[in-house]
């Protein structure tokens, strides 16, 4: 098996601390995550393109409209539960196919914990963390199945070529010791190999097991594990890596070298309250980034999850046009009511696709009558039904 740890230097580990405050470094920008930066505001439409799917509803296809994938010609979907079925619809979104290999025998999952479509294979991989990977073509139709190589557990995988998946690696038995850090992996579709291994290299690990986010509009308050926070985005056929403890974000570069592209100050290391930064959704124009603080004077309700702070989650942009960082709101220009956007969502590999999001029915009819609706969403609700299956937004690259 190759394996080649990646290891930068240690001038790189601490480029946090000893830098100016600038925005810019090189290629790199720098984020004060203890300043207030001045507030901007974005209309999606102006630098995304964005197409709305209305998913066919009949007694076969009804499904709560969560995609697992979006290909070049269909689309996965799938319910919560544990019944198995996979919807296939294509890209208008009408329905083709259900698939259900629900089971324990060969062949067959337990359970769907990360789906993968291979297009260009004409595949889909489900990782069951009972049965390992099972491999089917699109019809459903089962074609192989292996498990990942020293018992490794692939979190966030995407495919890598047509011969391997990039993904975050972990131990399936036990959390990540304090001595560990985030491995991302190379994994063979073939085998389960895995052919190469990147670390992030840190000073010392601080990652912690789970934060409790606050968000700043409803005061609601949520325990969340560090994988909900986006380790491992691609980029325009790169990669971008983050390891929690590390003050420095990288690009993995598909000639297997790694530098730096987002670096905090001040370091995490020297910081007494818990202060994270993550990359969101990265546009030829925009990096997205959260901050989310340590936020001291809230009282936590998880009494039964002890030592996890509060957090308060702050959206940030960098402009690269401008050269500038701001907080940052996004709003989807097809409602009238200022109604914001999450540029935070787990990404896709697909040059075409950088996220999905989905609608109900039944919310959108409400904002028909409210008035609210504008162009294609406008003419979408008036013809649905409120037990209708929910409508997708596709959120793309501009061309």
């Amino acid at each position: 098996m190759k394996r080649a740890n990646k290891f930068l230097t240690i001038a790189l580990l601490v480029i946090a601390s000893c830098s100016e405050n600038k925005q810019t470094t090189g290629d790199f920008i720098t984020v004060d995550v203890t300043k207030s930066y001045p507030q901007k505001e974005l209309i999606l439409q102006d630098f995304m393109d964005v197409e709305y799917i209305a998913l066919e509803t009949t007694d076969e296809f009804l499904t709560e409209g969560f995609v697992l994938a979006v290909g070049k010609e269909i689309m996965f979907v799938r319910s919560r539960g544990d019944k198995g079925d996979i919807f296939v619809y294509d890209r208008t979104g009408k329905g083709l196919r259900k698939i259900n290999r629900l089971g324990r025998g060969p062949g067959e999952y337990i359970a769907i914990s990360e789906f993968i479509l291979d297009d260009d294979n004409g595949e889909f991989f489900v990782i069951d963390p009972f049965s390992g990977i099972l491999v089917y073509d699109l019809y459903g139709n089962f074609k192989r199945n292996f498990n990942p190589k020293e018992r490794t557990r692939l979190e966030h995988p995407y495919n890598y070529g047509n011969d391997h998946f990039i993904c975050l690696g972990a131990s399936p038995f036990s959390a990540r010791s304090e001595s560990t850090t985030n491995s991302f992996l190379i994994v063979s579709k073939h085998d389960g190999t895995i052919e190469n291994e990147i670390q992030i290299p840190i000073i010392e690990r601080k990652a912690p097991a789970g934060v409790q986010i606050q968000t700043d509009d409803e005061g609601w308050t949520m325990m969340v594990m560090t994988s909900f926070f986006h380790s491992l985005i691609p980029y325009h056929g790169d990669w971008i890596l983050t390891e929690p403890s590390s003050d420095t974000v990288f690009t993995y570069l598909k000639n297997n070298s790694m530098h730096p592209v987002i670096v905090r100050n001040p370091s995490r290391q020297t910081m007494s309250r818990e202060t994270l930064l993550f990359p969101g959704i990265l546009t030829d124009q925009y990096y997205f980034m959260i901050v989310a603080k340590e936020n001291s004077g809230a009282e936590s309700p998880f009494s039964t999850v002890p030592n996890h702070p509060v957090m308060t989650i702050t959206n940030f942009v960098y402009d690269k046009q401008d050269e500038n960082i701001f907080e940052s709101t996004v709003y989807n220009g097809d409602y009238s009511d200022r109604r914001q956007v999450s540029m935070f969502q787990k990404t896709t590999d697909s040059s075409e696709i950088a996220f999905w999001l989905k609608i109900e029915a039944d919310e959108l009819i409400d904002d028909l009558k409210k008035g609210v609706l504008n162009g294609r969403l406008k003419e979408i609700a008036a013809k649905l039904d409120e037990e209708d299956n929910p409508i997708i937004m596709l959120v793309k690259y501009k061309n």
